[in-house]
C-alpha cells in the first residue's frame, strides 16, 4: 500500500447554514426535533408557479466575513459559502488566515450545483431591459461557480488545491470526497469541503417545474410537501443552504491539538449512465458507489448502522435508493437506522451532500438520528426498514454511510467513523 494511501482523514471542523438555522448546533436541534424548514416561498411572490413552497435560510448575515462593500459585490451563494468555511475552521481551532506552510498545505474545494444565478439572472434582465452597456462589472465574478471556492481562499488564505465541483445533487459528497482523496495522497494536508446553494428566482422554480420534479400538492401546507419514502410524495421541496467541513491528515491535525471529530473512512463516485433524471434502474449506481466506498474503507456493509439517505421525495429517486438500499446491505438492512433530512430541509442542491454529511456526523458524535418527517404512509418498497419516522432515535452509531446522487446519474458515497484513537 502507498503511502498516501496510508493517510488516514478526519474531520476537525464543521459548518452550515440550512432552512433550519445558521450554524450547526441550531441545524442539529431543528433535525432532532423534527421541525420544518419549509415555508411558503418569501424570496418573490410565487403566484405564477406550480410549486409556492421552499426551504429558505432566514435572518443569514454575513458581515462577519465580509464588509459592506464586498456584501453588494459577492453573489449569495458565495457568501454561504464563506459563513460556513469560517464556522467549520473556527471549530477546528484554525486562524483567522492560514499562513506560510500552513497555508501551502491547505486547499478548497466548495462545490455548488447552480454557482451565482441570481447575479447571472439579475443582469440577463439589466441586458434586456437596458442594454449591454448597463451590464454590472461584477456579474461574472459574482455568477461563475468556482469563485466560490476562490473567495474562500482569499478570505482566509489557503494557497493549495482550490477548484469546484458541480454535479447538480452529488456535488456536496463529491466535493467531500475529492478533498478526501487529496490529503489520502498527500496533495494537501488540510482541505475545507463543502456546498454551497442559493438559486431562489422565479424562472428556477418554473424550470423544476416545467420538468415535474417539484412538489405541487401541498401548497396550503408546506411543512407536510416534503415527505421521503412516503406514498404520498409527489415531488422534491426547492431549498438553499451550504455547509463545510475541515478535513485533516490525522498525525497533523493530533499535531496541532485539533480535536477529530469523526474520520472519513470511504469515498465513492459513479455514474448511472442510464438517464438525464431518473436514477438507474434498482438503484444499481448508487450501489457501485456505496461498494466502492466499502473496499476503500476496508469493511464490510454489515458493519454500517446508519444512512443518511439522498431521499428526495421524488417517486422513482425515493424507490430506487430504497432499492439500492436492500442490495448493498442484504439481511443486513433491516438493521440499519435510515433517515432523510430533506423531510425537513428541503432540496438544497449542491449543498444538500455537504449537509448531510454535517447530518450524519453529528448522528454519530450525539448517538441520536434524526426521524424523517411526514412518513406516514410508507411506500411498500420500505416494508420491514427503518426509516425512522416521525421522531429521533437514540442509536449507538460507530459508522455510517451518506448517500448523494444528482441529475445526469452521477452519485456519491461518503462513509464516516466514530473517532477511536
Amino acid at each position: 500500500m502507498s503511502e498516501g494511501a496510508r493517510r488516514r482523514v478526519v474531520v476537525t471542523g464543521m459548518g452550515a447554514v440550512t432552512p433550519l438555522g445558521n450554524d450547526v448546533a441550531k441545524t442539529w436541534e431543528g433535525l432532532l426535533a423534527g421541525r420544518s424548514g419549509i415555508r411558503t416561498i418569501q424570496a418573490f411572490d410565487p403566484g405564477r408557479v406550480p410549486s409556492r413552497v421552499g426551504g429558505e435560510v432566514v435572518d443569514f448575515d454575513a458581515s462577519g466575513v465580509l464588509d459592506r462593500k464586498d456584501l453588494r459585490r459577492t453573489d449569495r451563494y458565495i457568501q454561504f459559502g464563506l459563513v460556513v468555511s469560517r464556522q467549520a475552521m473556527d471549530q477546528a481551532g484554525l486562524p483567522q488566515r492560514v499562513e506560510d506552510e500552513l497555508a501551502e498545505r491547505t486547499g478548497v474545494i466548495l462545490g455548488t450545483g447552480l454557482g451565482g444565478v441570481l447575479t447571472l439572472f439579475d443582469n440577463v434582465m439589466t441586458y434586456m431591459e437596458r442594454g449591454p452597456d448597463r451590464i454590472g462589472p461584477f456579474m461574472i465574478p459574482m455568477g461563475i461557480p468556482n469563485v466560490g471556492a476562490g473567495q474562500v481562499a482569499i478570505s482566509f488564505g489557503p494557497l493549495g488545491p482550490n477548484f469546484t465541483t458541480v454535479s447538480a445533487c452529488a456535488t456536496g459528497g463529491h466535493a467531500i470526497g475529492e478533498a478526501f482523496e487529496t490529503i489520502r495522497r498527500s496533495d494537501a494536508d488540510v482541505m475545507i469541503a463543502g456546498g454551497s446553494e442559493a438559486g431562489f428566482h422565479e424562472s428556477l422554480v418554473g424550470g423544476f417545474c416545467a420538468m415535474k420534479a417539484l412538489s405541487t400538492h401541498y401548497n396550503d401546507t408546506p411543512e407536510a410537501a416534503s415527505r421521503p419514502f412516503d406514498k404520498g410524495r409527489d415531488g422534491f421541496v426547492f431549498a438553499e443552504g451550504a455547509a463545510a467541513v475541515v478535513l485533516e491528515e490525522l498525525d497533523h491535525a493530533l499535531a496541532r491539538g485539533a480535536e477529530p471529530l469523526a474520520e472519513l473512512i470511504g469515498y465513492g463516485a459513479t455514474a448511472d449512465a442510464s438517464h438525464i433524471t431518473l436514477p438507474a434502474p434498482g438503484g444499481i449506481g448508487a450501489v457501485r458507489a456505496a461498494r466502492r466506498a466499502l473496499e476503500k474503507a476496508g469493511i464490510e456493509a454489515t458493519e454500517i448502522e446508519h444512512v443518511n439517505a439522498h431521499a428526495t421525495s421524488t417517486p422513482e429517486g425515493d424507490r430506487a435508493e430504497l432499492q439500492a438500499i436492500r442490495t448493498i446491505f442484504g439481511d443486513h438492512a433491516e438493521k440499519v437506522a435510515i433517515t432523510a433530512n430533506k423531510s425537513m430541509i428541503g432540496h438544497t442542491l449542491g449543498a444538500a451532500g455537504a449537509i448531510e454529511a454535517v447530518a450524519t456526523i453529528m448522528a454519530i458524535r450525539s448517538g441520536c438520528v434524526p426521524p424523517t418527517i411526514n412518513l406516514t404512509d410508507p411506500d411498500e418498497a420500505a416494508a420491514g426498514l427503518d426509516l425512522t419516522p416521525g421522531r429521533a432515535s437514540s442509536r449507538n452509531i460507530t459508522t455510517a454511510l451518506s448517500n448523494s446522487f444528482g441529475f445526469g446519474g452521477q452519485n456519491a458515497a461518503l462513509i464516516f467513523r466514530r473517532w477511536n484513537d
